[in-house]
């Protein structure tokens, strides 16, 4: 009897989207931007993962995890899954908050700070962590409010 072979392989989705043209991240307001038009408007809280070339060029957007109406758990694994797929030199994390508010809760917070030292270990950088607010144009950055150095 011949051996069976199991074949694994990765599968990415993939979605084009027009982001207004930003293609390389100088600012907050320009990682803001690109999460208010993935997921500014959704119900449930959705982890992104913005993966950054070395002049912070856009390289990917990834969907890291979907959660519930106020938590979304993210684990540093399926945050830097695909920053290691594509190769990415730093990411900046996000998430949406349904509830309006974008401002940060202890478990973002903490999430923040895991993710801080599992880039290290990695190698790849956590430039930002940013919230959005769901219902308007509003975020924070964690950066601006010192919690990334």
């Amino acid at each position: 009897m011949e051996p069976i072979y199991k074949i694994v392989r990765i599968k990415q989705v993939v979605r084009e989207a027009e982001l207004s043209n930003v293609d390389v991240i100088r600012s907050p307001e320009d990682g803001a931007d690109i999460v208010h038009q993935l997921i500014g408007d959704d119900d449930r809280e959705v982890f992104l993962v913005i993966c950054l070339s070395t002049k912070n060029g856009v390289i990917a957007v990834h969907r890291a995890r979907v959660g519930a109406v106020n938590a979304s758990i993210a684990h540093p694994r399926e945050i830097f899954k695909s920053a290691i797929l594509n190769n990415a030199e730093s990411i900046i994390i996000a998430h949406n908050h349904p509830s309006s508010d974008p401002s940060p809760s202890p478990e973002d917070i903490q999430v923040t700070k895991r993710m801080l030292e599992a880039g290290k270990i990695v190698g790849i950088e956590v430039l930002d962590s940013l919230i959005v607010d769901s219902n308007s144009n509003k975020h924070v950055s964690l950066k601006e409010k010192c919690y990334i150095n």
